[in-house]
This record gives structure tokens, sequence and C-alpha cells, in this order.
């Protein structure tokens, strides 16, 4: 499997013979230099370039290119060689642009010889740099790795030489322009033009998102613990890391969020065009390989294009899809990778900061000179000032990446149809009982500690292929120093209103939902459905009511299982209930024995496949005396907490998102509205 690498990961590398393919949309000059253990490249003689493109175990090419092969065999490098750091660079002179903010995003990607990718690298946060370091293959404890640099200069190649430790950098840096010029007339022109991101998909989370950092979903899925990952890759107008001239859209699918007892969420496949591998000569397809589609029609185009150095303004609905629901389902997707590859830039920006600082003041104190007259004290003060001028640099392409961010959610945020729109979104307002099922919908809000402003809707897509566990706990809140009842009472607020939701964008009688409430203790909360009349029955009290509504819950599982299962749908019972049912289980584990414990574990863990689904409103400590036999129920389910709380995590990028569930406002009438709306029209459907 391919690793699709972010900024500062590393990944190691199977195979000593490899193939590190370049492809940009404009011919760039690829070299690469060799470095010892500490990373210092002795002389032009350990730097391969298209003036001297063969070292012993190194092959570059003779000239610029749009797309490179360049041939590594780590066996036949020199034992003192440790590191080879792979450098792209624009050719001076030549008409073309100056800068890699003006082009396509660079890709490179490490491969066998069979072409088998191993890991890939997309360059994004690049704007004035004309050189960049784009990856190092490394030796570490005898085993080889490779990691994604993506350290920009926006001195040129002279610069980047520099910065290597190479006292003739400038010189070798002319010798190198030169040997390209000369071979001009043989370079290889440019791979035809990519599709603007108007004609490609962005991919659908992979978010969706949520789960904490022990479960999970993200914009419909957040996976287990948090950790880095490799991330899909696509590409954008937006430009770099998310936004700019030219970068890519290439972050955490929020469909692989997860929580923090470690359940897998349901994959969100998007829309869009099948991958295709890179190769040489032709243009980078930056899909990610798991989303196959069909290619929809493109989007309308953008009514407010970019003036010249300026970003596009965003518009609602510029995604692809079929509709303009799936365009903006596409676009939220969109934003959450942009959002979370944006900040795993910057916080790998900032660890390389730090990493180089400390080598730096490790090389002054371990140097006897140093600590004679100031010399230390100057080296000292050169490295911090560096690292505050990366740190600086990194936080302002953040702060230019989110400011676009917010510009887009200020125009998407209204356009949300009412399955994707927050409880506060004026087209609730205009609420009408829908005819056909929607793609996703939207439990609350995801946002980054670097980014509290910046919210991404969380969307999961429907039908529901797990079940909820709503936290009602004191481990499911970090920001209410309230009672247990009082936690208890937000909690079960969370749950109607995601059941409303849930009501409302079904069409008539497509939706069922059943309370358990064993001590009748969530009256209050549950009123606004009992009220409105769109329960199945009242909610169900006492050990008998729990009794008789899992068995019948259950039978039904059982009874749909057996005519899917035996190819005879059509022999269920006579007015046999079709919809898709929903049953909320308050105040557990009070009031259940193991027996209706064993029996909500069979519906969370069969119900979603034939459309019974469980929302459980509970606290994991109160249910802690159940031991192991309530953790694979705990398990199963997405976690979701009544405040906010950073428990999702994304295994594709590793953040951990906070998590915020969408409020009714206070004093607002809404929800009445809709489930009155939603009884009427069940009941004149059932005339």
């Amino acid at each position: 499997m391919t690793a699709e690498l972010v900024r500062g990961q590393n990944h190691p590398l199977p195979e000593v013979r490899l193939e590190i393919r370049v492809s940009a949309g404009t011919p760039v000059v690829a070299g690469a230099t060799l470095g010892d253990e500490d990373g210092r490249v002795h002389g032009v003689e350990w730097v391969a370039h298209p003036g001297a493109p063969t070292l012993p175990g190194l092959e570059v090419s003779k000239q610029a290119a749009a797309d490179h092969r360049l041939a590594v065999d780590l066996e036949a490098l020199s034992p003192s060689v440790h590191r080879v750091t792979v450098l792209l660079a624009l050719p001076p002179g030549t008409g073309g642009p100056v800068r890699f903010g003006a082009v396509a995003t660079p890709f490179v990607a490490v491969t066998g010889l069979d072409g088998t990718e191993v890991a890939s690298y997309t360059i994004t946060g690049l704007d004035a740099e004309s050189a960049v370091v784009a990856l190092e293959l490394y030796r570490r404890q005898g085993a080889w790795k490779v990691r994604a640099v993506g350290q920009g200069y926006a001195g040129g190649l002279a610069e980047l030489l520099t910065d290597q430790g190479l006292p003739e950098a400038r010189q070798l840096a002319g010798s190198i322009h030169e040997a390209v010029a000369q071979g001009l007339a043989r370079s290889v022109a440019a791979p035809p033009p990519r599709l603007p991101d108007a004609g490609r998909p962005r991919q659908t989370a992979s978010p969706t998102p949520g789960s904490d950092q022990t479960h999970g979903t993200t914009p419909q899925g957040v996976s287990g613990n948090a950790s880095s990952a490799q991330g899909p890759q696509t590409t954008s107008p937006y430009g770099t890391s998310g936004y700019g001239a030219s970068g890519a859209r290439d972050a955490a699918r929020p469909d692989h969020l997860s929580d923090q007892h470690g359940g897998p969420t349901p994959a969100d496949p998007p829309t869009g065009t099948p991958p295709a591998s890179p190769t040489a000569g032709g243009p980078v397809n930056y899909t990610h390989p798991g989303r196959q589609t069909t290619a929809p029609p493109p989007p309308p185009p953008t009514a407010h294009p970019a003036q010249p150095g300026q970003p596009a303004q965003p518009v609602a609905g510029d995604a692809t899809g079929w509709s303009m629901d799936e365009r903006l389902y596409n676009q939220v997707w969109g934003m959450f990778e942009d959002l979370a590859r944006t900040t795993a830039a910057y916080r790998s920006a900032v660890d390389f900061a730090e990493s180089r600082m400390e080598q730096e003041l490790d090389k002054v104190l371990s140097d006897p000179r140093s600590r004679i007259g100031g010399q230390g004290d100057a080296a000292r003060e050169a490295a911090r000032a560096k690292h505050a001028e990366l740190v600086d640099q990194a936080r302002a392409a953040l702060d230019r990446d989110l400011a676009q961010l917010r510009a887009e959610a200020d125009v998407v945020e209204p356009a949300l149809p009412t399955a994707y729109a927050s409880w506060d979104n004026p087209v609730w307002h205009g609420y009408r009982v829908p005819m056909e099922i929607p793609m996703a919908l939207r439990l609350g809000d995801l946002h980054l500690p670097e980014s509290e402003d910046v919210r991404i809707p969380m969307l999961v897509r429907l039908p529901l292929e797990r079940g909820l566990w709503i936290d009602s706990g004191p481990s499911g809140s970090h920001d209410l120093a309230a009672d247990s009842d009082e936690l208890r009472g937000v909690a079960l607020d969370t749950a109607v209103a995601i059941a409303a939701r849930l009501l409302a964008v079904y069409p008539p009688g497509d939706f069922g939902v059943h309370v358990i409430d064993p001590a009748g203790a969530g009256a209050s909360a549950l009123a606004p459905l009992v009220q409105a009349g769109v329960l199945a029955g009242p909610p169900a009290a006492g050990a008998a009511g729990v009794s008789d509504v899992l068995g019948r819950l259950t039978q039904r599982v059982d009874l749909v299982q057996m005519a899917v299962r035996g190819g005879a749908a059509d022999s269920l019972p006579p007015g046999f209930d079709t919809a898709e049912q929903l049953l909320i289980v308050n105040d557990f584990p009070h009031g259940f024995d193991d027996r209706a414990v064993t029996q909500l574990r069979y519906l969370a863990d069969e119900g979603p496949a034939v459309g019974v689904h469980l929302m459980m409103v509970a606290d994991r400590q109160d249910a802690a005396a159940y031991g192991p036999l309530l953790d694979p129920l705990w398990r199963l389910l997405l976690r979701l907490t009544p405040t906010p709380d950073n428990h999702l995590a994304d295994p594709w990028v590793g953040h951990a998102w906070t998590y915020e569930p969408s409020r009714v406002p206070p004093g607002s009438r809404v929800l009445q509205q809709v489930l009155t709306q939603v009884a009427d029209a069940r009941r004149s459907w059932n005339r």
C-alpha cells in the first residue's frame, strides 16, 4: 500500500533498488546530494546534477524536464553515505516560471523497479521559492527510510546548496544552470495541462469525519489512536497547503475519524475519477486510489475569478457532483482536507524548526572552540533567530490558508441544505419534508486548536452504518463542572436533536424512532418527540418495557437477516414495517440486566445492515461494572460528546479534532416546528 506522506513524515523503504519519480507542470531541474552520518555534504563530488549525473549508486537526469526518473541503488552507495537528498529547481533564464507558486504542485514518488509505489509526496506550501528539497532517503540503525521534506528556498539553487553546507554552492549552482541551458534543446516538454479543480473531484470524507483517540468518525469517521498517517491527495484552485496559486487540497479524509474506544467508522466514498498511477510524460492524478467512481459533470464556473497573484474567490458548490447537494458535500470535505493538511504542514514546519535549532545548538556545545570568547553566544543567538524566522514563515502560511478557509466557510454555510445545516441556519425555517433521503447528515462541527474559529461541518453518510454513543458522564465533558444530572440532561438533549434531524431528512414513513427510558428520567428532554407524536410508541419504562422493545427489535433483525440471506425479501410477514428504525436508550445501564446488554450488543453489531440503529445515552464510568461484557458494545458505537471535546482522531494526518454538537439556539422553536411538519406528513402518508 502506498504511503502518501505529508511534510515531515517518514516511511520505511522495503527495497534498496528504487526509482524516484518526479512530475511537475513545467520543466524542472532534478538533482541529489549525498550526506554523511551528520548530514554533511563533503564537496561538489557528492552532488549528482545535470552536469555530473552519475555517482556510485545514484543517477539523475541530464536535462530539465516536466517528468523525471532518478535511479537509486542504496547498496551501491559508499558506506560513508547515510543520506540522499532529492532537490528540485526551476531553471532560470528560459522564459518560464521563476517561482513554484506559479506552477502546478510538484509530485514525487518512490517506487520499486517494477513501478510499485512505496511512498509519495505532493509538495504543497510553496510560493516564492524557486528551489526545494523534496525528499531525503536516510539510513537509521542499519535500515533506510524516506522522509518528506518540502523545504523551499526563495534564493534558488544557490541558497539550497549553501544550506547543504557546500562552500562552493554558488559556483556549483551556476554550473548546473549552464549544463541545463546547454541541454534545453533536448528538454522534455511539459505534459498537457492538468484539469483545474473544477474538473477533478475533491475527496470526500475519509474526515466522515469521528472517533476519539480510542474510538471514531470524521466529517465521516475518526479512527483509533491519533497517529501520523498518510492522507489522500487532490488538487485545489486555492493553492499551497490548500490555498494559493496552484496548491493542493490533499488532507485527512474525515470518513476515517475514530473516537477513543477504537472502533472504525463508516467509510465515506466520494465522487470522482478513478485513480491513475503517475507515469512519465503524462499528468498525475492525485485522486486517492481507494475512491473510484465515475466522473460527474463539472460544476458551474467560479463567479468571481481570481485576480493575478490573488487566491480565487470561493463559491458555494464549486466541487464536482451530479447535484448541488453532492457538490456541497464534496466541498465540505475539501475544506476538511485543507484544514487538516495546512495544520499538519504548520506543525511539521514548527517541528522542523525546533529540530534544526536543537542540532545547531548541539553542534555549538560539542565544539570546544565555541566556548572561547563570544562565538558560542553568537551561534546560539543565530540558531534561535533562524528558528523564530522559520516559525514566523510557517505561521504566515497557516494564517493565509485559514483566511481563505474562513472566506469559503462564509459562503458555504448559508448555502447548505437542511440535512447539512446547523440548527441556527435560516434554511430550517423554510423546511419541507423531503421525498428522498439525502447523502449525509450533520452531527456537529469539527475544529483544531490552531483554528478555533474555522469550523467544519461533521457529516456522516446515510443510511447510518454505525450506532452512536452520546456520553452523559464527566468523561464526555471538559467544559461543564456540573453534576451528573445536568450532564445527563445535556446528553439527552443532544440525542433528541440528532433524532429530530434523522426524522426530518427521511421521507414520510421511512424512519421510525423508539425510546427506552427505564426510570422515566428523561421525560423533560424527550417531550418534543412525545408531544409531536413522531415516536413509534410511548417511551418504554421498567424491566417489562425494556424487554418488550429489545425483543421486538432483535426479532426484526433476525427476520430481515433470514429473508435477505435466503434471497426472499418478499417473504416478510404481511404488514411488516420496512422503515429504518432508531432505538434511543437513555440512562444506561440502570434497569438493564445481562440479557438486555447482550441484545443491545446484537443490535449494535447486526442492526445497521438491516436498518436498525442504536443510540446510547450513557456514561462509560457508570457502565464499567459490566466489565468485558460491555466493551464490545462500547467499541461498536461512535462516541459523541454533548459538550466540546477533542476526542476524535484522524489517522491520515494524526490530528485530534475537537467535536462540538449542533445545538438548537436557546428560545428557538425550530425543533418543534420541524417535528410538527414531520408528524403532519406522516399522518397524511398513513391515510
